[in-house]
């Protein structure tokens, strides 16, 4: 009987991994994909250049693939040593987690402040040669949110030193639209609108908070009572 809970756990648990893992790889994949074809997802702040959409994804996807990984292969071969490095990684993720959280939060005015600043020095780079990425970003942001600079159409006289903002800041486009000051342009800052959509969306966003720390916590609730189910039907320890 007691054999027979530890295959039904330890089956149940490496399919759960491996859904895991295969979500992993998926979002390396994508993350790779786009940092090698799309120059669009670049970074908006100066201040932390690799801090791209790519790298974002690159860095969750492996951390995942390689959780995953651990609780697949811990699983299938029994081993508590691996059974507890997964259970370990994912308290140290979770606790992470809460404790970035704590600090948004309680520092969130701060946060916000500083977040502006860092985005309005970005605007500097905008023209200049090797920051394509973050031109085509901002492009995308201010024409698809219909917004301008990060408070304000002004931001972009401050940071390109002349009063023009770029094209796409226009309400109606066309090529050096941007350069005649009696067009009309966005009067809306993109941080703005950011803050409005997660507002707007604040609800989708806790459910997926909550299903990630269900997940986190099912892992790690597996991952232990499997731990010991092995220690109580005396599998050997295997380093």
């Amino acid at each position: 009987m007691a054999r027979g809970c530890l295959c039904c756990l330890k089956y149940t648990m490496f399919l759960f991994n491996l859904i895991f893992w295969l979500c992993g790889c998926g979002l390396l994949g994508v993350g790779i994909w786009l940092s090698v074809s799309q120059g669009s997802f670049a970074t908006f702040s100066p201040s932390f250049p690799s801090l791209s959409a790519a790298n974002l994804v690159i860095a969750i996807g492996a951390i995942v693939m390689v959780t995953g990984f651990l609780g697949c292969l811990g699983a299938i071969k029994e081993n508590k040593c691996l059974l507890l490095t997964f259970f370990i990684v994912l308290l140290i993720i979770l606790l992470a987690e809460l404790i970035l959280l704590i600090l948004f939060f309680v520092y969130s005015d701060k946060v916000s402040e500083n977040a502006k600043q860092d985005l309005k020095d970005g605007l500097s780079l905008y023209n200049t040669d090797n920051n394509v990425g973050l031109r085509n970003a901002w492009n995308i942001i201010q024409a698809e949110w219909k917004c301008c600079g990060v408070v304000g159409y002004t931001d972009w006289h401050e940071a390109l030193k002349e009063k023009v903002v770029p094209d796409r800041c226009c309400q109606e486009h066309y090529q050096e639209c941007g350069r005649n000051s009696t067009n009309m342009f966005w009067t809306r800052g993109c941080y703005e609108k950011v803050e409005e959509w997660l507002d707007d969306n604040k609800h989708l966003m806790g459910t997926i908070g909550m299903c990630i720390l269900v997940v986190q916590l099912l892992g790690m609730a597996f991952s232990m009572t499997l731990f010991h189910q092995i220690h109580r039907t005396g599998k050997k320890y295997d380093a």
